[in-house]
């Protein structure tokens, strides 16, 4: 650190002051002197924020408030939809051209809903309302209630526009009420967590609160008949499943039946949990307990935190609800483990350049459409959706920039922050806060960093 002292006196020439001169040409040095040396440490202690943030840096806590609520509001200016679920992009003034109720029944610009603006509405509603709660618990303020209680809303309206018990809907078509065929278990899982949450916070009324268990209950009770399938529309019937031994799936199944227990008092649940926590299956023939205390593992791609996360979240709750100090304990470990694997896609956000203008096409018709044929199973409508993938990124390659340098990060982030470890957390906090801080908010289309909202709260604490 350099000290600024002030300059010696030079010449030969002595001047002859008065001493009310002397005492004021001393005062204006000194407070001058002290002037420079509080600037100088400022300057060394205040990490340096700009658009090529260093992996080095640490971002003071202003900034980073400031920037998750740049994200905020823009997740609400542009969306959420009138009917409180989120949507997957639109353009930069909010404008968003919606599959036509016509289009859902045919499968345009395919069965699965991929890569349509309304295709994950469930997931990511549920996991946003994580973050709008924590917010309502930090605030109290009937602006914030009110945000969670649509958000929660959107999810019931997704379970309740099929005449296939226990289906839970991607997103509606203009009416409201249209819709792709088939969810997934992605969508599920997030569905039922982000009710849970809901149903657990405190705010819930107390007819909120048996609106929720209905949906719960008759919606895990359908699932678990159909062996952990979720229920999908004719002609698909089903479209993936909670059952499996890879991280995701056991995370998925027991965190489903302790929360039964939990909603219903029936020793049954608690029963099946236990049995379920000692299956036993995969290619390392691990229990469902040991694969959950090893944590979230990548399989299906180099990393995939943005859907995973959603195993993780299911962890996390498991840890909350569970009673057995040998069982929490496993769980921390998991979510440990988990944490520290997602850290390392952290750094993915320095790859995204704020300023780069690539583009995106909104009009997602011009390219999906020309190669859209009749689906009549699960199978041809993945295989046309990846068809369509390509033709998409071809006219919008901006999406792949997103998606890898901020769907990634920001999930991670929020991975990162749901382990109970302060410890864990707060070692990875200065590279968190550098992923929140990243993006100009409003210069993205994808509503894909709404994690940042999550790990901003959970890094501070509200209880």
């Amino acid at each position: 650190m350099t000290f600024v002292t002030p300059p010696e006196a030079t010449g030969g020439e002595v001047l002859v002051m008065t001493r009310g001169l002397m005492n004021r040409t001393f005062f204006q040095v000194f407070s001058i002197t002290c002037l420079i040396f509080l600037l100088s440490l400022i300057v060394e202690i205040l990490p340096r924020v700009s658009s090529s943030l260093r992996a080095d840096e640490v971002v003071v806590e202003p900034v980073v408030a400031n920037a998750v609520e740049q994200a905020h509001a823009e997740i609400w200016r542009r969306f959420v939809d009138e009917h409180g679920i989120l949507l997957d992009f639109t353009d930069l003034d909010g404008k968003v051209s919606l599959p036509t109720p016509e289009e859902c029944r045919e499968g345009k610009p395919n069965a699965l809903g991929w890569w349509a603006p309304i295709e994950n509405g469930a997931m990511f509603n549920g996991m946003y309302l994580d973050a709008a709660l924590l917010r309502w618990k930090n605030s109290r303020s009937e602006a914030d209630a009110a945000k969670a209680r649509r958000l929660m809303e959107g999810l019931l309206k997704l379970n309740s526009i099929s005449d296939v018990k226990g289906f839970v809907g991607r997103g509606v078509s203009t009416d409201g009420i249209s819709h792709f065929p088939m969810g997934s278990n992605d969508q599920t899982l997030p569905w039922i967590v982000g009710l849970w949450r809901y149903w657990e916070s405190g705010l819930a009324t107390a007819e909120e609160k048996i609106r929720i268990e209905r949906h719960l209950t008759q919606t895990i009770e359908e699932i678990i008949r159909l062996g952990w399938k979720m229920p999908a529309e004719t002609p698909f019937g089903t479209r993936g499943t909670f059952a499996g031994f890879h991280f995701d799936e056991a995370a998925r199944v027991l965190f489903t039946l302790k929360l039964m227990y939990v909603l219903t008092h029936d020793e049954k649940w608690q029963s099946l949990y236990l049995q379920e926590l000692d299956e036993r299956g995969g290619e390392k023939q691990l229990t469902k307990r040991e694969i959950c205390e090893a944590g979230m593992v990548f399989f299906y791609a180099k990393t995939h935190n943005w859907t995973s996360c959603t195993a993780v979240s299911a962890l996390r709750a498991l840890w909350e609800m569970e009673t057995d100090p040998a069982l929490k304990t496993s769980y921390g470990r998991g979510l440990a483990a988990s944490a520290k694997l997602a850290a390392e896609s952290l750094p993915l956000a320095l790859q995204f350049d704020p300023q780069d203008e690539s583009v995106f096409d909104v009009d997602w018709r011009k390219s999906m459409l020309p190669l859209w044929r009749p689906q009549r199973t699960e199978h041809e409508s993945v295989a046309l959706a990846q068809e369509q993938l390509r033709a998409f990124m071809k006219t919008s390659p901006r999406r792949h920039k997103e998606t890898a340098f901020i769907r990634e990060p920001t999930s991670a982030a929020w991975i990162v922050t749901l382990c109970p470890d302060q410890a864990v957390v707060r070692e990875y906090q200065p590279a968190i806060e550098q992923v929140l801080t990243r993006y100009d908010y409003s210069k993205l289309y994808y509503s894909t960093f709404f994690w940042v909202e999550g790990a901003y709260w959970r890094l501070t604490p509200t209880e």
